[in-house]
């Protein structure tokens, strides 16, 4: 069956790229640089191996790897084959792993060797999980023996003897061939992406490949970036954040230099500088780290376009303090949860004047405030942030009772919304400003006060690095 040149699905963001920029490096991941076309193969050899092993349209497939180009390969395989791909944290623990496992009904994990004591001690009990495919350390001996435990239930597989030499058929090298199983549409899902699980079990994310299209359009297209733009990119690839520097540039052709984290933050920085990268997505918490580094500021960064900022807001002292250790760089802040991907987006020319605001809603997507009974309030008013777009998920997998609580019906007939949990405000402008996660406001002397006022008064005293 050949691809419907009609349905564009995330996958078609390597294919697209592959066939436009077959040789153009797409991703550097310590000493390995991988073209598109590479990449692109790697993906497709993966895939086929996917449905020889019995892989049908939207299965589960597990990812359980450090940064890597591993990692990579493994998301655009899965996709290939019909299949939801479900990244995983890399440092996660046993019995979290084994929860989503099952929970998920994952038939095939992807993992590392090193990894392999948590592996086996999470598979044991995952009655649906049925293949599990190595990523091998080539100085180790002793191959499968030596990683994977006896399970008559589970197979083991080499990444190398069996995905990446894996023979190609013909009808695999541009589209493959998919007869077996149903055409896939966009309204499929692409990935479930699990949440912490700070306040319980982890939730799993649904995102269809119609929301994840979306939310990657408007972001690349307010940042502007172009084929040129190289993104230097250390957060985990199972947060949101960092997996769509990713599926960010392999959907408008850049390139993605992957580190595995920012444990070394001289050392990024040096390899920001030696690539030349143009993007740089950060955390507050990186951002506090840079602004202690010393000798930064003689970095040759006139190549760094632009610095990104998500998950929690930027302290308005940081942005100050990042305008001056980055003159001529454009500064993002902006606001985001799992649930929708991005929500907004501060100009960089309106920093200056509303360096605590998280900005505008992003391109093709609604947002405003309302109070406890759903009506919507006005500037300087306090309550939850509601969204409407295509850039928000499905809702929860396995999980109604939360799904209903989080995605409600539009009161006016326009599909369903999201209510965030998250207390904003708005100015006379409709620019959006953070004021406190729902639940966590406080109650002093009568009054409601929020954490981040706290943290922003300590974040303007002298000697205070991070709040």
């Amino acid at each position: 069956m050949e691809s419907n040149p009609h349905i564009y699905l995330v996958q078609h963001f390597l294919e697209e790229s592959a066939r436009r920029l077959p040789d153009k490096e797409a991703l550097i991941c310590g000493d390995q640089r991988l073209t598109y076309s590479e990449v692109n193969v790697r993906a497709s050899r993966l895939a086929a191996s996917l449905i020889e092993m019995g892989i049908e349209r939207q299965d589960r497939v597990a990812i359980f790897m450090d940064n890597s180009s591993e990692a990579v390969v493994a998301l655009f395989g899965i996709l290939k084959a019909g299949a939801i791909f479900i990244m995983l944290n890399a440092t996660m623990k046993a019995r979290k792993l084994n929860y989503i496992l099952k929970h998920s009904g994952a038939r095939v994990l992807i993992s590392q060797q090193n990894k392999a004591r948590i592996v086996n001690e999470s598979t044991r009990n995952a009655p649906e999980l049925k293949h599990i495919i190595w990523k091998l350390t080539p100085a180790i001996k002793g191959g499968l023996d030596s990683v994977s435990e006896q399970n008559p239930d589970q197979r083991s597989y080499d990444w190398v003897d069996h995905i990446l030499t894996a023979p190609l058929q013909s009808e695999y090298e541009s589209h493959l061939n998919l007869s077996k199983h149903a055409a896939p549409v966009d309204l499929d899902l692409a990935t479930i992406i699990y949440t912490s699980g700070s306040t319980g079990d982890p939730k799993g994310v649904m995102c269809a490949h119609y929301s994840v299209i979306s939310a990657a359009r408007s972001i690349s297209g307010y940042l502007e970036n172009v084929e040129d733009d190289i993104i230097l990119a250390s957060l985990p690839l199972s947060f949101d954040y960092g997996l769509y520097q990713i599926l960010m540039a392999f959907l408008f052709g850049g390139t993605v230099i992957l580190e595995k984290s920012f444990a070394y933050p001289y050392r990024i920085m040096q390899r920001l500088v030696e690539e030349g990268a143009t993007g740089f997505p950060i955390v507050p918490t990186m951002a506090a780290i840079l602004l202690q580094m010393e000798d930064i500021s003689k970095l040759d960064l006139s190549r760094l376009r632009y610095i990104t900022n998500t998950a929690a807001a930027l302290p308005a002292a940081h942005i100050r303090k990042l305008q001056q250790l980055f003159p001529e760089t454009r500064i993002y802040s902006m606001y985001g949860l799992t649930e929708c991907k991005r929500v907004s987006y501060l100009p960089p020319h309106e920093l200056d004047r509303r360096p605590d605001s998280v900005g505008i809603p992003i391109p093709n997507e609604e947002a405003w405030i309302v109070d406890d009974d759903g009506n919507r309030l006005g500037p300087n008013e306090n309550g939850e942030l509601v969204v409407r777009g295509s850039n928000v998920m499905q809702g929860y997998w396995n999980d109604p009772d939360e799904t209903a609580r989080r995605y409600k019906k539009d009161p006016a007939g326009r599909g369903k919304l999201l209510y965030t949990g998250d207390i904003f405000r708005k100015d006379e402008d409709g620019y959006l400003y953070f004021v406190s996660r729902k639940d966590d406001l406080l109650k002093t002397k009568g009054e409601r006060v929020s954490p981040k006022e706290i943290e922003a008064c300590l974040h303007d005293l002298e000697g205070v690095a991070e709040a």
